[in-house]
C-alpha cells in the first residue's frame, strides 16, 4: 500500500501530467520503450523494449518500431501500429491540448506501415529524437477510444476504468479513498512479483507519511521535508532509499515592469543589479538550514538528476556581500535612512511572491528577505495561493517569483523552456541571443559531447546575466517497508521498477499472505 498525499485526477494519460496521475497511469500503460538506469536521451543507446521488441533507422529521419506481438490490451486485444498512430495523433491534437503536445513538435507523422511495424517520420535530425518519438507518448487503446469526441476526453468515463497493456490492471477507483491495481497474470514481459498495489489517498503529505510511519501504508515515494525524513529515520520497519531528485528551486526575476511586458524593471531590468542580489544570498547556508543536507545548491537551473548526467563540473558562484554592496553603489543605489537603497526616488523594493502552501518556499522566502535587508534590499514577501501565483507569473504581474520545477531526464525540457527568448514558460521576459545560439547548437548536435559543450555554454551566458536566484536542487529520500525488497528508483519515475519489488518471504505479513 502506497500512501499518496492527494487523489488522481484523471487516469487518461495525454489529459494531465499530475505526479501522482502518472504514477498510478504508467503501472497501466506501456510507452514503446523506456530510459535506462543511466538516464541517457541521446541517441537510442541503453533504452529498454517495452512495447516495441525492436528498432531501426529507415533514413536519418525516419524511425521504424517493430511490436511486440505478445503484447496485449486488458481487454485481450492485441496491440498494434495502428493504436501507436492514433495515440500519436491524439496527444499532437489541439482540441485535446496535451501537456505533452510541444514535446512532439519534431514529429511530422506516425503511420502503421502493417499491424506491427510503426513509422515516425520527423522534420529534422537531432540527439534526442527517440527520447522524443518514446518517453512523452502512453500508447493508447484505439478500439476503446477512436469513437470518443475529443472535446470529452478531460471528463471521459474511461479515465477513471481506463483499459491498459502495462503489468497492472485497474479493480476499483473509490472516490476520496484509494485506487487499486492488481497484476496482470498474463504480462508479456513477465508476471509482476507484487500482486496487489494500493494508493491511499491522504489530505497532505504530514498524513501520509504518519500512515508510513504508523506501518498503515508500506511505503511514500518522496518525503521532501527534513523533518519528514527524520520522523521515517526513526521508525525501524523502514528503509530509507535517497537517489537524485527531480525537482530544482529558484527565484525567477521579472525582467519587465510588473504588469507591464513592454517596459522594463525599474529595478531587476538591470544585470548588475541582478547580478549583486544573487551574491548577496548565502544559498549553501540557506539549503543547509531549510533541507539539513538533502539537497545542494546547483550551478544553475539543473535538479540532481542532470547534474550527475551532464553538468557535474560547473561551479557555483560565490557569496559575496562586499562585492555586491559595491555593484548595487556603482549602479547608483545609496543607502538610505532606514537603511533601504533608493535611486531617484524609486526605492529598492521587491515583492516576492510564495506559495502559501509550500513550507519550504515559505522558509526560503524568510531567509532571502532577512540577507537582502543586509545590502539594503528591501523585499516584501505575498504569499498566495499556486493558481494565484501561476496566474500572476504567466500575465507578468510580479517582480519575483521562487519557484520549484520537477524536470524529465532532458535538459531541453526545461532548459529551453524557460529560457529561450519565445519559451513558453519564460515568464520572466529573458532574452539574450547568446543563450538561444547555445541552446540551438545542443538541440542540434549529434553528438552528446558537442552537445554537453553548448549547454555548459548555455549555463554560463545564465550565470552571467542572473534571470533569477539559484536556490537548491533536492535529493529525493523515499521510505519502503522493510520486508520490501528489490527495491530501485529511477529518478525521472520512482515507479519505473515497481513491477519488480518483492516481499521478502522470511517477513510476511498475514495481509501479505491473505494477497497472494
Amino acid at each position: 500500500m502506497i500512501a499518496a498525499p492527494g487523489e488522481p485526477s484523471t487516469l487518461l494519460p495525454p489529459m494531465t501530467d499530475e505526479a501522482l496521475d502518472r504514477d498510478i497511469f504508467d503501472q497501466l500503460f506501456l510507452k514503446l520503450a523506456d530510459i535506462g538506469p543511466d538516464g541517457n536521451t541521446v541517441g537510442d543507446q541503453g533504452f529498454r523494449p517495452a512495447l516495441a521488441a525492436r528498432w531501426d533507422w529507415a533514413s536519418p529521419v525516419a524511425l521504424v518500431f517493430h511490436l511486440d506481438p505478445r503484447a496485449r490490451w486488458h481487454d485481450g486485444r492485441a496491440v498494434t501500429a495502428g493504436d501507436v498512430a492514433f495515440t500519436f495523433a491524439s496527444y499532437t491534437d489541439s482540441t485535446i491540448d496535451s501537456p505533452d503536445r510541444a514535446n512532439l513538435s519534431h514529429i511530422v507523422s506516425v503511420e502503421a506501415r502493417d499491424s506491427a511495424t510503426a513509422v515516425f517520420t520527423f522534420d529534422r535530425r537531432y540527439p534526442e529524437m527517440f527520447f522524443d518519438a518514446v518517453y512523452h507518448m502512453r500508447i493508447l487503446p484505439a478500439h476503446l477510444l477512436a469513437a470518443l469526441p475529443h472535446s470529452q476526453w478531460r471528463t471521459a468515463a474511461f479515465g477513471r476504468t481506463p483499459v491498459g497493456d502495462g503489468p497492472y490492471d485497474l479493480v476499483r477507483w473509490t472516490a476520496g479513498q484509494d485506487v487499486e491495481l492488481a497484476a496482470d497474470s498474463t504480462f508479456f514481459l513477465g508476471r509482476p512479483h507484487l500482486r496487489r498495489l494500493v494508493w491511499r489517498f491522504t489530505p497532505d503529505l504530514s498524513v501520509a507519511v504518519t500512515q508510513v510511519v504508523a506501518g498503515d501504508a508500506d511505503a511514500i515515494q518522496v518525503l521532501v521535508a527534513p523533518d519528514n525524513i527524520e520522523r521515517a529515520t526513526a521508525a525501524s520497519h523502514l528503509t530509507l532509499y535517497r537517489y537524485p531528485g527531480s525537482v530544482y528551486t529558484l527565484v525567477t526575476f521579472n525582467l519587465r515592469a510588473n504588469g507591464d511586458r513592454t517596459t522594463a524593471h525599474p529595478i531587476l531590468a538591470d544585470v548588475a543589479v541582478r547580478r549583486a542580489l544573487v551574491l548577496a544570498t548565502d544559498r549553501a547556508r540557506m539549503a543547509q538550514s531549510i533541507l539539513r543536507g538533502h539537497g545542494r545548491v546547483p550551478p544553475g537551473p539543473l535538479s540532481e538528476m542532470w547534474m550527475g548526467l551532464w553538468f557535474s563540473d560547473i561551479v557555483v558562484p560565490p557569496f559575496d556581500t562586499a562585492q555586491a554592496d559595491r555593484l548595487l553603489d556603482g549602479r547608483g543605489w545609496k543607502t538610505g535612512r532606514d537603511g533601504i537603497r533608493v535611486r531617484g526616488g524609486t526605492r529598492m523594493t521587491i515583492h516576492l511572491a510564495v506559495p502559501s502552501s509550500s513550507g519550504m518556499r515559505k522558509a526560503y522566502a524568510t531567509l532571502l528577505q532577512e540577507e537582502l535587508r543586509a545590502v539594503g534590499v528591501e523585499v516584501m514577501i505575498d504569499q498566495m495561493e499556486a493558481a494565484t501565483m501561476q496566474d500572476r507569473e504567466r500575465t507578468g504581474r510580479f517582480d519575483a517569483a521562487i519557484e520549484s520545477w520537477n524536470t524529465d531526464p532532458s535538459a531541453t525540457s526545461n532548459l529551453a523552456e524557460a529560457w529561450l527568448e519565445k519559451g513558453p514558460s519564460n515568464f520572466g521576459g529573458y532574452a539574450n541571443p547568446r543563450f538561444d545560439s547555445a541552446v540551438g547548437r545542443a538541440l542540434a548536435s549529434a553528438s552528446p559531447g558537442d552537445s554537453r559543450r553548448a549547454w555548459h555554454d548555455a549555463l554560463a551566458t545564465l550565470a552571467s546575466d542572473s534571470p533569477g536566484i539559484i536556490l537548491s536542487a533536492l535529493d529525493n529520500v523515499a521510505a519502503v517497508d522493510s520486508r520490501v525488497s528489490d527495491v530501485t528508483f529511477r529518478p525521472d519515475y520512482w515507479g519505473a521498477d515497481l513491477r519488480n519489488w518483492r516481499i521478502r518471504g522470511d517477513r510476511l505479513t498475514a495481509r501479505d499472505r491473505a494477497e497472494r
